[in-house]
């Protein structure tokens, strides 16, 4: 089963609360009903005013039954939502007055419904630029205990093939932190691992790339990678992650053995973390594109409950991919 169909089985056997704050977006309009008639949330919700959410679902000719909107502007949660928003701001600043104004904008209002439970997972992007969901994302549901700079993935499926499990793999950093450093490089190792639990239902064999293997080069880039290394096994003596490793030395088993004899992730990685965002977003394009893979996400990882941004050129199927792999992520 493809890696989409079994995130959606996943989806329906969880039963999970989701909201989709951008709800006038069409697409997001459409998916939600396609959400909501497979089965795929217990509940999910659209932010908007009342009126504008039913005349965008008119024009796209989406019903509305079984599908709850919400407007942030006449809830009855929202004195609750701004005393929240306000604990959260006022060290920055913001007024009681400022944070009962600020609340109604749907990403904020969504990420609250996150931060307090009343949903599981948020999923946004189809209109907002991804640094609009993320400053929601950072504000109001916060980075996990522990960790300090949220990153992302891409689950890599390569149809007909063996590679990492089943023909998938997680790739990351692709999307978000452009020039980490050893310590954001750990944790994004740290978070890709656990994504590979999450998403792939199998232990992480986590390489941390670089173009040396084991001190075959030297240079203060490969430095950062055993550094980091050094900083994720620390942490996480549980995780089976080791660096730095070239690309065919992380996944061919002969050339692993070769150059990397005795590492228990070379020739076998199912998680490939790259040193920097402009290595990691070619690489998954180059595999994406030469090799005909199917690349699922960017997903947000790091954070203290499930949160997800989507590309603007999102489709419908794009969203609903994304919604079962967000709520997924809240098992």
């Amino acid at each position: 089963m493809a890696f989409a169909e079994q995130m959606k089985e996943k989806a329906k056997r969880l039963r999970k609360n989701l909201v989709l704050p951008e709800g006038t977006e069409p697409r997001t309009i459409k998916a939600a009903r396609i959400i909501a008639d497979e089965g795929l949330a217990a509940s999910v919700y659209l932010i908007g005013k009342t009126d504008a959410v039913k005349a965008a679902a008119s024009d796209a000719g989406v019903k509305l039954e079984g599908i709850n909107v919400v407007d942030p502007s006449v809830s009855d949660k929202l004195d609750a939502y701004a005393a929240e928003y306000y604990e959260l701001r006022k060290s920055k600043g913001v007024s009681e007055a400022e944070a009962k104004e600020g609340i109604i904008d749907p990403l904020k209002w969504g990420a609250m419904m996150v931060r307090l439970g009343d949903v599981d997972a948020m999923v946004a992007g189809a209109e907002n630029s991804t640094g609009n969901v993320l400053r929601a994302a950072f504000t109001i549901i916060k980075t996990a205990p522990g960790v300090k700079s949220a990153s992302s993935c891409f689950v890599m499926y390569m149809p007909g093939s063996d590679w990492g499990v089943n023909g998938n793999m997680i790739f990351s950093d692709c999307a978000t932190i452009p020039d980490p450093t050893a310590e954001q490089l750990a944790e994004i190792a740290i978070a890709a691992s656990e994504s590979c639990k999450k998403f792939l239902e199998a232990e992480p064999c986590t390489a941390m790339l670089s173009f040396s293997t084991k001190g075959s080069a030297s240079h203060e880039n490969v430095d950062k990678v055993v550094e980091a290394t050094r900083i994720a096994k620390e942490k996480r003596p549980d995780l089976n992650i080791d660096g730095e490793l070239q690309l065919d030395a992380a996944i061919v088993p002969s050339v692993g053995g070769s150059k990397a004899p005795g590492s228990t992730v070379a020739g076998k990685a199912n998680v490939l973390v790259f040193p920097d965002l402009q290595s990691g977003n070619i690489g998954y394009k180059l595999v994406q594109r030469l090799a005909g893979a199917e690349a699922y996400g960017p997903f947000l990882q790091g954070f203290a409950k499930p949160v997800s941004d989507l590309s603007r050129g999102c489709s419908v199927e794009d969203i609903i991919t994304t919604a079962a792999v967000t709520m997924a992520q809240s098992e």
